[in-house]
C-alpha cells in the first residue's frame, strides 16, 4: 500500500505499522513498536489534537498537516492524516498517513505560474500607458528649455527631464531585458561563483557564504547575462535580509522526474539560495513575485519579479519556503529545454 498505516493503543504507543508508514516516519518496524507516535512526529500539535479528539469522541477525523524536518527527512513534508477508532487486538486507533508534499508543490507551482503570467500582463499594459506620456513630457520640457534665457528657470526643466528619465528607467526595469535568451553551454557553478564575488565586493564581510555543490551537474544551455542578473537579485535579497550578519548557503542538485507547470522533466538542476535571516513576513508570502511588493523601506520590489521572469525564459521556475531562521529560494531549471 502507498498509504502509511499505524496501529496505536489508547496511550498512543505504536503496536504495528506497514512499510509505507516506516518511510513516512523514518523508522523501522521493530524500532517503532512501543514508541510514542507523537514523539516520532516531534509532538506535532495538530496530530496531538486529532488523536486526542478521536480517543475522546470515537469519531473519524482527517486533516492535512506539516511534519518538521528530521534526521531522516531533511525537508518539511505535507501529510494527509486520517484517524479512525478501531478495536483490533489491543489497538485503539488506526492512523493513515499519505505524503502529499509533491502534489502540494505542483499545485503551488501552477499558482506561481498563473501569478507570474498575470503580473507580466499587468506590467506590459502599465509600461505602455506610462512610457507614451513620458516621452511627450520630456520632449515638451526640452523645447521649453530652449526658449528660456534664465539659467535659474532652466533648473526646473532639468528636474522635469531627469525625473522623466528616472521613471522611464523604472519602466524598463519592470519590463526586463528584451529579446529571446542567447543560450550557450554554461557551467552553473562558475556562474554562481561570479555572482558571489560581486556580493563579496559589496562590503558584506560579516556574511558567511557556504557552498554545497553537486559536482556531477553538467553544463546547461543558458543566457549567461540573464542568469547572472537573476541569481544576483536572489543573493542580494538574502544578503539584505541578513542585515550584515548571518550565513548564505548556495546549494546545487540534480533532481529527477520533476514537473514544472504541465511539463514533466526527466532531470532538472535545482539551485537553492538559503539564508538564516528573519524570513519573509507571512502577509507578503503570497505576493512576493508581484512587482513593487517589498517589506523594506528602501526596496523597489522589482528584484524577485525580474528574477522569476528571467528564469521563466529558460523554461524554469523559482519557488520559495520561508520561516524565521530559514528562507530558501529554489531555482528549478530543466537541463533539456524546448527550442
Amino acid at each position: 500500500m502507498s498509504a502509511g498505516l499505524v496501529l496505536v493503543d489508547d496511550r498512543l504507543l505504536i503496536l504495528d505499522l506497514n512499510p509505507a508508514a516506516e518511510n513516512v516516519l523514518g523508522i523501522s518496524r521493530p524500532r517503532a513498536r512501543g514508541q510514542s507516535l507523537l514523539q516520532l512526529v516531534d509532538d506535532e500539535p495538530e496530530m496531538r489534537e486529532i488523536l486526542a479528539r478521536v480517543v475522546a469522541t470515537g469519531d473519524h477525523y482527517a486533516n492535512e498537516m506539516r511534519l518538521a524536518p528530521s534526521e531522516v527527512h531533511t525537508d518539511e513534508r505535507v501529510v494527509d492524516c486520517r484517524v479512525s477508532p478501531v478495536d483490533i487486538e489491543g489497538a485503539a486507533l488506526l492512523v493513515e498517513m499519505t505524503d502529499v508534499t509533491r502534489r502540494t508543490q505542483i499545485s503551488r507551482e501552477n499558482a506561481l505560474l498563473i501569478q507570474h503570467g498575470a503580473g507580466r500582463q499587468m506590467i506590459r499594459q502599465l509600461a505602455h500607458e506610462i512610457k507614451n506620456p513620458l516621452g511627450g513630457i520630456r520632449g515638451a520640457a526640452q523645447l521649453l528649455e530652449r526658449q528660456l534665457g534664465d539659467a535659474d528657470l532652466r533648473e526646473y526643466t532639468d528636474v522635469v527631464i531627469s525625473e522623466t528619465d528616472r521613471l522611464a528607467g523604472l519602466v524598463d526595469t519592470l519590463l526586463g531585458p528584451g529579446g529571446p535568451p542567447n543560450k550557450q553551454p554554461v557551467n552553473v557553478h562558475e556562474l554562481l561563483e561570479y555572482v558571489l564575488r560581486i556580493i563579496d565586493a559589496e562590503d558584506r564581510k560579516r556574511i558567511a557564504i557556504r557552498r554545497d555543490y553537486d559536482p556531477g551537474l553538467p553544463e546547461i544551455d543558458l543566457d549567461r547575462d540573464q542568469m547572472v542578473q537573476a541569481f544576483l537579485n536572489l543573493v542580494r535579497n538574502a544578503a539584505t535580509a541578513l542585515d550584515g550578519q548571518g550565513t548564505i548557503t548556495v546549494r546545487s542538485r540534480a533532481v529527477t522526474n520533476f514537473t514544472i507547470g504541465d511539463t514533466r522533466h526527466r532531470v532538472i538542476a535545482s539551485i537553492d539560495i538559503e539564508d538564516d535571516g528573519p524570513g519573509i513576513p507571512q502577509d507578503l508570502q503570497d505576493s512576493v513575485f508581484y512587482p513593487l511588493v517589498t517589506s523594506r523601506p528602501d526596496g523597489t520590489g522589482l528584484g524577485l519579479p525580474a528574477a522569476q521572469e528571467l528564469i521563466g525564459r529558460h523554461g524554469g521556475l523559482i519557488e520559495f519556503e520561508s520561516r524565521p531562521g530559514r528562507t530558501v529560494f529554489h531555482v528549478r531549471i530543466p537541463l533539456r529545454q524546448a527550442a
